[in-house]
């Protein structure tokens, strides 16, 4: 009898560069309500596969899925309607628009983005907006940030910005997200902070996580399972305590490879 279906299947990926091969025949899964990791030394192609599974580059061979579709041939727009948002390592927030503004203008298809639907449709228009006030006032609240709704976005700490941008993919309403190093940047205490609202996204909000991170304590904490990628493969997949014992892990960082 066959298992559920995963969100996500990677299916012997491949991405050139050139004469350069980023990715290199890598196959895995992630199943629904998980957090998982994605580490590896720099270079290993962990970013080049967030570009390749959201579509901001094609892929040169292998097969992407999403809920059983394929979604490796669709622009990054049809792939983020599917349900999935990701980050960046560096934060992109609006800087001069306020942290309530910058969730605001999330959400699709809003009446109010098209001049003759403001003229032709002014209380839709004000409903529509009313009611994306409260969701991402509800948000903010989830992660802590509701008492700088009107602060401007670029005036926030490094943790505060990621904060934002947790924020922003849950105003999105996705089904996955893919988070590029979340905790770059981030002070202990915010850090702390980030981890549990991420946890928390997943357990109350039914989200899942697929994350890429450098600060292994938050990886070993908050990720299971964890994927081990080196040299665009995944070496490895298995619980913390599995990929704290495996020799090809603990080679592929001791071993001095570069990005």
């Amino acid at each position: 009898m066959k298992g559920p279906v995963p969100i996500l299947e990677i299916k012997n990926v491949e991405k050139d560069f050139g004469g350069v091969r980023a990715v290199s025949g890598c196959s895995f899964n992630v199943q629904q309500g998980t957090i998982t990791g994605l580490i590896g030394p720099n270079g290993a192609g962990k970013t080049t596969l967030f570009n390749l599974i959201t579509g901001f580059v094609p892929c040169t061979g292998g097969q992407i899925y999403f809920q059983g579709k394929r979604i490796d041939r669709l622009p990054p727009h049809e792939i983020f309607r599917q349900g999935i948002v990701r980050t960046f390592q560096i934060p992109r927030e609006l800087k001069r628009m306020t942290v309530l503004e910058n969730l605001m203008v999330v959400p699709s298809h809003q009446t109010g983005e098209n001049i003759w639907g403001s003229w032709l449709f002014p209380r839709r228009v004000r409903r529509q907006e009313e009611n994306n006030e409260a969701q991402a006032i509800d948000i903010l609240r989830f992660v802590n940030l509701v008492h700088l709704k009107d602060e401007y976005a670029g005036n926030l700490s490094a943790g505060q910005k990621k904060l934002l941008e947790l924020a922003r993919t849950l105003m999105a309403e996705p089904q996955l997200v893919l988070l590029d190093e979340p905790g770059a940047g981030v002070n202990p205490t915010l850090m702390k902070e980030l981890v549990e609202h991420i946890r928390r996204a997943c357990t109350e909000k039914n989200l899942t996580f697929l994350l890429i991170e450098h600060d292994m304590d938050m990886v070993m904490r908050l990720c299971d399972p964890i994927i081990v990628m080196c040299n665009g493969e995944n070496i490895m997949e298995g619980s913390p305590h599995e990929v704290r014992q495996n020799e090809a892990v603990l080679e592929a960082y001791l071993g001095g490879l570069g990005r």
